[in-house]
């Protein structure tokens, strides 16, 4: 008798196998990137002292484990591949959904690969010179490498990521415990204070220390576009936001704590590699040595992670025929969106080589970013109201309160770039607009199809 032939799915499906320690990984993965080691210097030309910065990286991270509880919530309601496009989808309708997806791909997530290896490079010149066109060789080899890695099996990608994230935070609590134990008897510099070197006021002076810091924390809101390939997303996704979020607020902390420490309010400002130039004060040039290789880790670790996450919105959206079919692809072998990896890195360099240079990849992300928060944020409000996800998900504590307050401080934040940049947040704004028209026609053909079907 002829065995009874298994049905098989022809189509190739994403492979579950992630945990919470790789959920915990990838958030700090992608938090921890450069910006620990780029915007204190900055931030210390906004302010007079050191308690004043201190009190406003406490206050971010607790606006963010807000945010934090809110995401939580929404990956357990909609525990699907995609994160803020799934939630904004279901809430808003498939135009909000495309516009943050097409956001996603030209600006928010492909920027940071481009920035990110930059900085990844400028770290490995601690120990090879390099001119300028290996040194932009050398970053498209980077996003290369890591998106190969991506291409071949998420399991993979998520090894580095967990390597990466132990040296980064290692590092940076080896050089936090090992620099408080060095300076015992020392003089302490937290004392230190001088006046702003920057012309902005008050007002200004505050809303752009609170960019950069928001901008440092960025990478913690991407654990729900892999819930897909969790194993159990409705308790993954919370407990890695609860704890990847809370070990990245004491990173920052202590880190901020140290570099003020050794160096005070004027050497701060005074160097452009504020870790390393800390580390050398503590351990001498072995110590810029390790630090240089623990921002090389921390920088390409947080690309990794972006990998992981972003083109899985890219897929999702092709999956609800929201994007190009192209992108509607599993590899057969690899079980992952290969097409969709593809195509962030390719305009990952296509970024790079347009514009050169950390601060102008980077400097219109936040501001999207932020904007793209609000929305996410009215869609918590509806979609409990909705009920979607029935009643046995986790709930932010304290609601309607603490979505509120979170709410308002997104509203502060974008009025306050918006008021002061203008000109930059009109050409942000319009950036996102051009995806208006993509909107219509690929909501309009999703429709057709859907109706089509039905007729």
């Amino acid at each position: 008798m002829a065995l009874e032939e298994q049905p098989i799915s022809a189509t190739p499906q994403l492979k579950r196998s992630l945990g919470l320690f790789e959920g915990i990984t990838i958030l700090i993965g992608i938090t921890i990137g450069a910006g620990i080691y780029s915007t204190p210097q900055v931030i210390a030309g906004y302010q007079d002292s050191f308690s004043s910065i201190m009190w406003l990286w406490v206050l971010v991270g607790a606006f963010v484990f807000m945010g934090g509880l809110i995401y939580a919530e929404l990956g357990t309601r909609l525990p699907n591949t995609g994160g803020e496009y799934v939630y904004l989808s279901r809430a808003f309708g498939p135009y909000v959904g495309f516009i943050f997806g097409w956001a996603q791909l030209f600006i928010i997530r492909t920027s940071p690969a481009a920035g990110l290896a930059i900085v990844t490079v400028d770290y490995f010149e601690h120990f090879v010179k390099l001119t300028s066109f290996t040194h932009t060789a050398l970053c498209i080899l980077v996003i290369a490498l890591l998106g190969a890695l991506n291409y071949v099996g998420i399991k993979r990608a998520s090894i580095y990521q967990n390597i990466s994230t132990i040296i980064k935070v290692g590092g940076l609590f080896l050089l936090v415990v090992a620099g408080l134990i060095l300076v015992q008897g020392q003089e302490n510099l937290l004392h230190t204070t001088a006046p702003p070197t920057s012309d902005l006021g008050p007002f200004a002076a505050f809303g752009a220390t609170m960019m950069l810091i928001v901008f440092s924390y960025l990478g913690w809101d991407r654990v729900g576009y892999s819930a897909g390939e969790m194993k159990d997303p409705k308790r993954t996704i919370p407990l890695s936001l609860f704890w990847g979020i809370a070990l990245v607020i004491i990173t920052y902390l202590l880190a901020i704590f140290l570099y003020h420490y050794v160096l005070g309010m004027e050497g701060v400002r005074a160097t452009k590699r504020v870790a390393s130039t800390t580390a050398t004060e503590l351990f001498g040039p072995i110590g810029a040595a390790i630090i240089a290789i623990s921002v090389m880790f921390s920088a390409s670790g947080s690309i990794n992670g972006t990998m992981m996450t972003a083109p899985r919105v890219y897929y999702a959206m092709a999956k609800d025929r929201l994007f190009f079919k192209w992108f509607d692809f599993v590899h057969p072998t690899f079980r992952t969106p290969s097409r969709a990896i593809i195509a962030h890195c390719v305009w990952a360099v296509v970024i790079l080589l347009a514009r050169k240079n950390f601060e102008n990849i980077v400097a219109g992300m936040t501001f999207a970013v932020l904007i793209f928060y609000l929305f996410t944020t009215l869609a918590l409000f509806k979609l409990r109201k909705q009920r979607v996800g029935g009643d046995e998900v986790y709930k932010v504590p304290l609601y309607p309160i603490l979505p509120g307050l979170y709410f308002i401080g997104l509203i502060l934040l974008v009025f306050i770039r918006a008021y002061f940049e203008w000109e930059k947040s009109l050409v942000d704004v319009a950036f996102i607009a051009t995806g208006l028209p993509f909107a219509w026609w690929f909501v309009r053909r999703s429709r057709n199809s859907v109706s089509d079907n039905l007729s």
